[in-house]
């Protein structure tokens, strides 16, 4: 693969092997840093190895056999794939993924292979540490291996660049891609505007004192709101929740819900014309990957309303 578009220069860049050294939260969180990683490798010709994302590998078709969850995609499969039940054990007991997280944290602290291995983590007191921060880019200079330990990786304009490559890669399996679908589909049929709902119960009860817990009436509220927005246009609204709902929570409005599943939720999320729900990972890569505006909900008192609403380019960090 040839460096594209390097400002920094090829031969600092280009054809290094890149790890991702630390585990980040469960799905949506692994993918966003996944993808910005992705489009940084794209961008440099590099190689990108992620053994975090063996817990939801056989989700999707570019690593459902490929023991290594690497991009760009092998074009053979490895050893550890031939012998599928050493493969999936060794999955199953997370070692690659220490081995590679051992060695990061050993190598930053005693540089065991000199500036030929590097271990790169995120900078203090910032909330986002950009890719093309040329004080991370200095970092790279010289080395062959570089272990990415960190949450805050983020490069959206490469993202944004790169991004039919990053959503060709993330494609799920036949089977979720088709509950998916059918959940789009079932909803369209009653509808001309799909919009898709994103509540989020669980761990925001308590994440950040409870800051983007909302309740299901609020809920509610904003999509009788948004739908008057849309005047002589049937509107339909498809619910993702991580709790169990029911029709009768949201009276007044045409509503149903996600298959069930957090891979089928998400790219049925996807396939929305408008997506809002509270700051998360998730939205911002149902927006993502199907190119749907997204209104993130910092606060109750948010306005909602078609022109607020944007596609994520996964550079937020929620």
């Amino acid at each position: 693969m040839e460096p594209k578009h390097n400002a920094t220069g090829p031969a600092v860049l280009a054809k290094k092997n890149i790890y991702i050294a630390l585990r980040c939260g469960r799905l949506a969180n692994r993918m966003v840093l996944f993808a910005n990683l992705m489009a940084f490798a794209e961008e440099h010709g590099c190689r990108l190895v992620n053994f975090t994302f063996h817990s939801y590998a056989d989700l999707f078709t570019a690593t459902r056999r490929d023991f290594y969850c690497q991009f760009p995609p092998a074009k053979k499969r490895s050893f550890w794939d031939v012998i599928p039940p050493l493969g999936r054990l060794l999955r199953r007991l997370r070692l690659p993924y220490q081995l590679i997280r051992n060695a990061s944290r050993l190598n930053e602290r005693f540089s065991l292979f000199g500036k030929r291995v590097v271990t790169v983590r995120e900078f203090p007191g910032q909330d986002v540490t950009r890719l093309d921060d040329p004080r991370l880019l200095s970092q790279l200079a010289g080395a062959r291996t570089v272990f990415f330990y960190g949450w805050s990786f983020r490069s959206p304009e490469l993202v944004q660049r790169h991004a039919e490559t990053i959503r060709a890669y993330f494609q799920p399996v036949e089977a979720i891609a088709a509950a998916s679908r059918e959940a789009v589909a079932r909803m369209r049929a009653q509808a001309e505007v799909l919009v898709g709902v994103h509540i989020r119960h669980g761990d925001y009860r308590t994440w950040k004192n409870g800051q983007y817990f909302y309740p299901v009436e609020q809920y509610a509220t904003w999509m009788r709101t948004l739908a008057a927005q849309f005047p002589g246009r049937r509107v339909a609204f498809l619910v993702a929740s991580d709790e169990p709902r029911t029709l009768e929570e949201f009276p007044g409005l045409t509503a149903g819900f996600c298959p069930g599943s957090p891979v089928a939720d998400i790219y049925a999320l996807a396939g929305c014309d408008y997506i809002f729900g509270p700051p998360s990972t998730y939205s911002q890569w149902a927006s993502f990957y199907g190119n749907t505006p997204l209104l993130q909900l910092q606060s109750r008192a948010v306005p909602i309303e078609p022109g607020l609403f944007a596609v994520s380019f996964l550079g937020e960090i929620p």
